[in-house]
């Protein structure tokens, strides 16, 4: 029996072990996500697949749309989004309207914000990012799809929750500061602002390397 209670607190002390054990896992796992830093690597970073777009748009989007008059039928769920602001500006449309759910046109309007002020935190000459294409119809992507044979005819901007931004093009803010930034170092401060917001789980992006453009929707 001497034997027997020696042991045994043993056991407890095992056992008091293990607890603290799982405790910290699970205190681990509830700590905040950390942030990364974007690599460079826009192929791989930003590769949503497009079920992902799809299933993001259904839930945070109307539609989709048939043709061109059946936005009126959801125009209380619309927000019309300024041909240029400060911040951005939206391309000439051909194949698209420019209407986004107020979700989409908040991130759209964040991701602007942001890119201005990382090139104000890193001292740079001011751009903004040109959109070139927004909210699409059915009637739009047959349209588009006679054109470009890369165009899905079951796209995510059918919902007004999805938005393109070029990477090839930037307007310059202010014509009379000297200084200019090429296309490839203002592509990767906005990769890092679009990696930011990837992370915090506000949209899901695309590298369109044949468009030359980022096919962002919002989640």
């Amino acid at each position: 029996m001497k034997y027997i209670w020696i042991l045994i607190p043993g056991i407890f002390a095992m056992s008091a072990c293990g607890s603290d054990g799982n405790n910290k896992k699970e205190k681990n796992d509830s700590e905040p996500k950390k942030y990364t830093r974007f690599n460079g690597n826009y192929n791989k970073t930003f590769d949503d697949l497009p079920d992902l777009h799809i299933e993001a748009a259904n839930e945070n989007g109307i539609g989709p749309l048939e043709a061109r008059a059946d936005t009126t039928r959801y125009m209380d769920r619309l927000v019309k989004i300024p041909g240029e602001l400060d911040i951005y500006r939206v391309d000439k449309l051909t194949h698209s309207m420019p209407y986004l759910v107020p979700k989409a046109a908040s991130l759209l309007s964040d991701i602007a914000l942001n890119f201005r002020d990382s090139l104000v935190s890193k001292k740079m000459p001011l751009y903004k990012p040109v959109v070139t294409s927004i909210l699409r119809t059915n009637d739009d992507v047959k349209g588009l799809a006679r054109r470009n044979g890369n165009a899905s005819d079951n796209s995510a901007h059918r919902y007004g929750t999805t938005f393109d931004i070029a990477w090839t093009r930037f307007d310059k803010i202010n014509p009379s500061d000297t200084r200019t930034l090429d296309d490839g170092r203002l592509k990767a401060v906005l990769g890092q602002v679009l990696h930011d917001m990837r992370e915090r789980d506000r949209c899901y992006i695309k590298h369109e390397r044949k468009q030359s453009c980022f096919h962002i929707t919002v989640r």
